[in-house]
This record gives structure tokens, sequence and C-alpha cells, in this order.
């Protein structure tokens, strides 16, 4: 698509991994989703879009939907080269009409970490729906506490993401889920990833990642009808234990700063909400 006289738009492909990551490098604006999967590991999967100017990468965007109808928007990077409204502009009309063509009702969304962002997001008529919190705990875990009867906790096995993705997929509304495909990325990364089940059924889980300072709590999700039997408390003492074996003190953790359950949890833990929080704005398509 040309779009006035110098600059066109077209979908990323493999061969753009090269300049794009030099881009991603070194562009004075780039947002990255935090995701399980890098920016480049989307490319194929629209809308995926390039903007050029003779015959030069300027700007990229992605949004593909992951999972079902949810579009989050995965990268956006500018050179610099252009102004960054104009090239957004340019690239999110594209993108538009790309999922409008999909059959239309995408919710798109960003997290949006840095202010120029959120000033992009805001002059497209992108909704700010919540915000994420950042919590965090140090020291020792907490004394062992006694499992929910009939319950037993287990380390996951790669067999088990089925059913995972069926659980987290009841636990949250459609913004939030995680997909089987971004599971299966996520499992190769974790440090430790636990299940609760009983007489075999899988009632809660949680993925923990490493980070620099210790560990992250990147995915905490209990059934629905196994809500407020303390599965996530079980799950998260129990991780404690595990960290701690591994001589790993620090845990991180975020939720939607609208999450009164997940909150009172992790404060009951011991956690304590950081200063970082980030503004979670949506687009209905």
């Amino acid at each position: 698509m040309a779009v006035g006289i110098a600059l066109q738009v077209r979908p990323a492909v493999l061969t753009d991994q090269s300049p794009l990551a030099r881009l991603l490098h070194l562009g004075p604006q780039v947002h990255r989703h935090l995701d399980w999967r890098t920016p480049l590991d989307w490319i194929g999967t629209p809308p995926f879009l390039l903007a050029e100017q003779n015959q030069r990468i300027v700007a990229a965007l992605a949004c593909p939907p992951d999972p079902g109808r949810i579009a989050w928007i995965r990268l956006f990077v500018n050179s610099g080269v252009l102004p960054l409204d104009e090239t957004w502009a340019v690239l999110w009309q594209a993108a538009r009409q790309e999922l409008d063509r999909k059959g239309g009702g995408f919710l798109v969304a960003a997290i949006a970490l840095q202010a120029w962002l959120r000033d992009l997001l805001q002059e497209a008529h992108f909704d700010h729906r919540q915000d994420i919190v950042m919590l965090e705990r140090s020291g020792r875990p907490l004394d062992e506490v006694p499992l929910p009867e009939g319950i037993s906790v287990r380390l996951m096995m790669t067999y088990d993401l089925p059913v995972v993705a069926e659980v987290d997929a009841l636990a949250f509304e459609p913004l939030w889920q995680n997909s089987l495909s971004a599971l299966n990325r996520a499992y190769p990364q974790a440090v430790v990833a636990t299940l609760a089940e009983k007489e075999g059924r899988v009632l809660a889980y949680q993925i923990s990642t490493p980070n620099p300072l210790g560990a992250h709590l990147a995915r905490l999700a209990v059934r629905p009808e196994a809500q407020g039997l303390g599965l996530g408390y079980t799950l998260v003492a129990d991780l404690l234990q595990r960290l701690a074996q591994r001589n790993i003190q620090h845990l991180t953790v975020n939720t939607q700063s609208d999450n009164v359950t997940s909150l009172n949890l992790y404060r009951k833990i011991g956690f304590r909400v950081t200063d970082e929080h980030y503004p979670v704005y949506v687009f209905e398509g």
C-alpha cells in the first residue's frame, strides 16, 4: 500500500529479521509487549506491517491476534526518520484494515510502558481500562502450609499443557487468557511450574520464570469452581519453598489494579505493591 509519495507499507517477511533487529536495537521509540515470544517471532503472523521509505524500513507495527480475537500490540518501533505520529497513524490504519478483512470484532490492547505510546493510543481513541501493578516479596518462605483436603501439588509436565490452557481460559476474561500456543512457549522458560489437582483433575496451576533478581510469578490460575479453597495460596506457598531450595529469595508478580482478589492474596502472602504501574489501553474494532 502506498502512502503519500515516498512511504510504503507491506507485511514483514523472514528476510526482514536482521534489519528489524537493528531497528529494535537502535530505534529511539520502541515498544515491546511483555510476552512469551520475542517481537520477531511474530513475523509471518498478520498483521505484522513495515513502513518503508526508499526501500529502508523506518517503522514497524505488529498486532497479531492470540488468543481468539484479542490482538495485543506486540511491537511498535519508529526509526525517527519520520515523525512518530505520522508513522504510527499510517501503520495503525493499515493494521485496522487488515483486522477488518479478518471479520472485525477484535479487541486491540496495549500495555503502555512509555509516555509517548500513551499519547499515541489516546490520540487513536484507545480507552484506558486499568493498570498493571507490580508486587515483590523477599525473604524466607512461608511456614509449611497444610494442603486442602484431597489436594496434591506436583510439577507440571509437557503433557499437562492442554488442560492447563483449559484452566486458563476458564479463569480469565479473554483479554488476559493465554492460548495453548503461548503456554507451549512459556513452559520451557519456567524455573518452576506446578499444578494443584484433586483425584487427577487439574484445578489450578502456576508458572514462574527466572529474572535477574530471582524469579517472577508469571501466571497463577484457578478453575472458577475451585476458587475460594485456598489453592492460589497453596501454590504460591509451595513455590516459595521450591525457590528457597534453589537459594532464590526474591519473587515478583504483577496483576491488574482492579483485581481485588489477587491483590488481597498476594498481600496475605507478604508481597508489597511497588511504585511500578503501567496503564492498559484497549480499542474495540
